[in-house]
């Protein structure tokens, strides 16, 4: 107990000492790293911040945050999030694809890695009014992260979403397009004979599969709708479903002739 009660008077001690104006730790110990180089994709409070005006792609992302969770200010996150891509920009050279891990201490940060919050944030909130602009964030962030899970999703829900507004003679591709994205997003989580013995699951990602069921029937293919509803049914044992009355509906479109 006395050396806990010593230890936490010298940490309390260490704690309390005056920061000393002139005096940068950081970058007069060679030996401290340099800071990460990733910006921190998470959101962070934006009153927190103490931040007047953004200055610069990171910060404009985390405002256009703060207005679309908080203010519901979706033109004003719109132009936030446009203004960070814009500053971390892939075809400018604004932003760099970092694709390996860093050897020994820190790594170029000039330019800073592509940021992908606000490609999604945007592209979101694009689907429905701009949707060539919401497909070319997605992909850019496919670019910056191959394996990221849910974008391929995203980008069959805008060519889905695109079928009500297109042209009769260019919906039966956009459906295609759908599919074709969608089955790309179920190849980033595969069901492999040793997941199956693993976990006992026969299928993944409930949701894909009940979206490729209603494109397929859109597109006429009965068999390959009735199938990935098969597959639905066996994803939901294990993952269920936001709206449990899809399965009881899944099990009455099977039986139907």
């Amino acid at each position: 107990m006395m050396k806990f009660a010593i230890l936490s008077l010298l940490i309390g001690v260490a704690a309390a000492q005056p920061y000393k104006p002139g005096v940068t730790y950081q970058t007069s110990n060679p030996n401290y790293p340099a800071r990460n180089p990733f910006y921190f994709e998470g959101r962070i409070d934006w009153d927190l911040l103490k931040i007047d005006q953004p200055s610069n792609a990171w910060e404009f992302a985390q405002r256009g945050i703060h207005r679309q969770d908080d203010l519901e200010d979706f033109q004003g996150a719109i132009d936030d999030y446009r203004k960070a891509v814009s500053m971390n920009s892939l075809a400018d050279g604004s932003c760099q694809l970092v694709t390996a891990a860093p050897v020994g201490f820190g790594q170029n940060v000039d330019p800073p890695p592509c940021m992908f919050t606000a490609r999604l944030r945007l592209g979101n909130l694009l689907k429905r009014s701009n949707p060539a602009e919401a497909l070319s964030l997605f992909q850019e962030v496919l670019t910056i992260d191959p394996l990221r899970l849910g974008v391929n999703g995203f980008i069959a829900e805008t060519y889905s979403l695109m079928t009500f507004t297109a042209d009769p003679s260019d919906v039966t591709q956009l459906l295609r397009n759908a599919v074709a994205a969608y089955q790309a997003e179920l190849t980033l989580s595969p069901v492999t004979p040793l997941s199956i013995k693993l976990t006992g699951d026969e299928a993944n990602n409930a949701h894909v599969h009940w979206e490729l069921a209603a494109i397929y029937e859109k597109l006429g293919q009965l068999d390959d709708a009735r199938s990935e509803l098969d597959l639905y049914l066996k994803a939901t044992k294990w993952h269920s479903d936001t709206y449990p009355w899809r399965i009881d509906l899944a099990r009455k479109r099977i039986a139907r002739p």
